[in-house]
C-alpha cells in the first residue's frame, strides 16, 4: 500500500461519503510509514441515524431470526473468502503478528457465525416468548405472556481500536439477528481493518438496506444524535464510559447503555497446583503479557502467587518471558510487535514508571529491548515488562491497568479467600482466572471473587488440553463485569440479545393471547 493511497469513507444513507475536516494520519505502528488518511468530521449524524432507523429497521423487521441469521451467515462468508487480505492489512496497519490477526479475525468471524446459527434455531418468528404463560386470576382464562420484541431504535457501537473486526462483529451480530439496524464507530487507530471489511460488506450487499451504517471519523456530536428507543454500545475507558453514560441525549432519552471499560484482570495461583497445573499458569500468563502486545481487555495484569512459591514462579515466567521476540511481526519468530499509535506507547510506558514507583523490575524496564528486523529509532514498541510488588498492598497494582504487555507479580498469603480479597480490590473485572486442582481452593475463592467479576475461569491438570484458556471471550458466555469494567453484559446466547429486545408482558384472554403470538395451547 503506497503512503496516502487511502482515504477513509463513512458508509451511511445507504452511500459512501468522503467526510471533511482535518486529516487523521493512519501510521504503520511498525515503520512508521504512512498508509492514508481518516477525515474529522463532516458527517450528517442525524440524518444518518435517521436512516438507519426509518430504513434499516423496517428492513430487518420484515425479516424473521432465520432469514436474519442468513444475512448474517452470508456476510461471515464474504469476509471469510477474504481472510488472508485482512490479515495482511491488520499486520500492516495494526502491527499484528499473523498469529495474533487471526485471533481478531477469526475471533469475529466465530461470533458472528455462532449467532447466525442462534438465529437460525429461533425460525420464523419476530418475537420470542419469555417463559411459560401465566396463570393471572382465578379464571383460567386470564392469563400473561412476558415476549422480547425488537427496540423500536438503533444500536450505537462505539468500538474500541484494539479487536477491529471483532470488536465490530460482536457487537454487530447479536443487534441484527435481534432485529435492530446497527451505526458502527470504529476507533481510527487501526480503522484500515474495519474499512476494508465494510468495503467487502457493501459490495456484496448481503445486508438489508439501513441495516449496517459505519461512521469513520472523530465522535464529537455523535450522542447527540440518539434518542429515546436506541441502544449504546461502548467500549473504551471508563473515564470515557462515564461521559457516554452521563451525555445529555443519553439522560433525556432514558437510552439503554451497555459499557465494557477498565479491568485489572487477575491470575491466581493456589499454593498446592499440580506441576501440570503451574506450567497452564506459566503459559497463559505469558500469552497474556504478550498476545496483541499486552493490548487486550482480558489480559492479565496482576498476578497472584503464593509467597512460597513467590521466587520459583519469578523464575519461570522470566525465562519464558526471555525468549519471547519482539519487533517486526512480519518476521518469521516475533511474537510481539508494537503498540497501535505513538500515544498508546507513551501511555503505557508512563503506567509502567507509575507501578514502578513502588514496585520493581524483574523483566524488561518499559523501553523497546532488543528489536528484531526494526530500523534503529522507528516503530511504538514497548517490551514484555514484568514488575514485582513486595505486597498485596503496594499502591497502584489494583489500580492501574496499563494497556501493554505489562503485568506485576503480587504475593499473597496462600488462602484462597484473600486470594479472593484481593482481586476485589480491582473494583470490578470482566474476567480472573484461578489455577488450582483443589475443589475446595476454587470454592472458597469463586464464592468471595465472584461478585466482583464477570467471568471467573478456572485453570487446572484436567482442562488443559481442552479449553481455550483465560484469554478467550466466547459467544456462549457472557462479557462484561461489574464496577470499574463498565457494568455492562454482551454476549452469552441468547443473553447477548436482550439488550436490543424490549421484554413487555402482554395480558387477557388465553385463547386470544395464544392466536396472537403464536403459543402451542397448553
Amino acid at each position: 500500500m503506497t503512503a496516502d493511497s487511502t482515504r477513509l469513507r463513512s458508509y451511511a444513507e445507504g452511500r459512501w461519503h468522503d467526510g471533511t475536516g482535518a486529516l487523521v494520519p493512519l501510521i504503520d505502528p511498525t515503520t512508521e510509514v504512512l498508509l492514508g488518511h481518516c477525515p474529522s468530521g463532516g458527517l450528517d449524524f442525524a440524518a444518518a441515524f435517521d436512516y438507519a432507523r426509518r430504513v434499516g429497521g423496517p428492513a430487518l423487521a420484515r425479516l424473521s431470526f432465520a432469514e436474519r441469521a442468513e444475512r448474517i451467515e452470508a456476510a461471515v462468508k464474504v469476509l471469510h473468502a477474504h481472510r488472508e487480505v485482512l490479515i495482511e492489512l491488520s499486520v500492516e496497519c495494526a502491527g499484528t503478528t499473523r498469529g495474533d490477526a487471526k485471533f481478531d479475525i477469526d475471533g469475529g468471524l466465530g461470533t458472528a457465525q455462532f449467532y447466525a446459527g442462534l438465529g437460525k434455531t429461533l425460525g420464523a418468528r419476530r418475537t420470542l416468548l419469555d417463559g411459560d404463560m401465566v396463570q393471572l386470576s382465578r379464571s383460567p382464562r386470564y392469563v400473561g405472556q412476558h415476549v422480547l420484541q425488537s427496540v423500536p431504535g438503533l444500536a450505537l457501537h462505539i468500538n474500541a481500536f484494539n479487536f477491529p473486526i471483532w470488536g465490530l462483529l460482536e457487537k454487530a451480530a447479536p443487534a441484527l439477528i435481534a432485529g435492530v439496524p446497527v451505526v458502527a464507530k470504529p476507533a481510527i487507530p487501526g480503522g484500515l481493518l474495519a474499512y476494508r471489511a465494510v468495503e467487502l460488506l457493501v459490495a456484496a450487499d448481503v445486508l438489508p438496506p439501513g441495516a449496517l451504517t459505519v461512521l469513520f471519523c472523530e465522535p464529537d456530536g455523535l450522542l447527540g444524535a440518539v434518542r429515546a428507543g436506541d441502544v449504546v454500545a461502548f467500549t473504551g475507558s471508563s473515564a470515557t464510559g462515564r461521559k457516554v453514560r452521563g451525555h445529555d441525549a443519553v439522560l433525556s432519552g432514558f437510552v439503554r447503555v451497555n459499557v465494557e471499560a477498565d479491568s485489572v484482570n487477575a491470575a491466581v495461583l493456589d499454593p498446592d497446583a499440580t506441576d501440570e497445573t503451574t506450567t497452564l499458569f506459566a503459559h497463559e500468563v505469558v500469552r497474556e503479557m504478550t498476545q496483541k502486545a499486552g493490548q487486550k481487555c482480558t489480559a492479565f495484569r496482576r498476578v497472584l502467587v503464593p509467597e512460597s512459591r513467590l521466587d520459583e514462579v519469578q523464575s519461570d515466567l522470566t525465562e519464558r518471558l526471555a525468549a519471547v521476540k519482539v519487533g517486526n511481526p512480519r518476521s518469521t519468530g516475533v511474537t510481539v510487535g508494537p503498540l497501535i499509535t505513538a500515544a498508546q506507547r507513551d501511555r503505557a510506558r508512563a503506567g509502567i514508571a507509575g507501578l514502578a514507583a513502588s514496585c520493581r523490575f524483574v523483566h524488561g524496564d518499559g523501553g523497546s529491548g532488543a528489536l528484531v528486523d526494526v530500523e534503529a529509532g522507528r516503530g511504538f514498541f514497548v517490551g514484555p515488562t514484568l514488575l514485582r510488588a513486595e505486597s498485596v498492598d503496594t499502591p497502584r497494582v489494583h489500580d492501574d491497568e496499563v494497556f501493554g504487555p505489562v503485568a506485576t507479580l503480587i504475593p499473597y498469603s496462600g488462602d484462597a479467600t484473600a486470594a479472593a480479597a484481593a482481586v476485589a480490590r480491582g473494583q470490578g473485572g470482566l474476567c480472573a482466572s484461578v489455577y488450582s486442582d483443589d475443589r475446595d481452593f476454587v470454592t472458597t475463592f469463586v464464592a468471595s471473587a465472584g461478585p466482583w467479576l464477570g467471568r471467573v475461569n478456572v485453570g487446572s491438570e484436567k482442562i488443559a488440553p481442552h479449553g481455550p484458556g483465560h484469554g478467550a471471550v466466547l459467544p456462549a458466555s457472557i462479557h462484561g463485569g461489574p464496577g470499574r469494567a463498565g457494568g455492562g453484559q454482551e454476549l452469552g446466547g441468547l443473553r447477548g440479545l436482550e439488550l436490543y429486545l424490549q421484554r413487555t408482558v402482554v395480558q387477557g384472554d388465553r385463547p386470544m393471547l395464544e392466536r396472537a403470538l403464536g403459543v402451542t395451547p397448553g
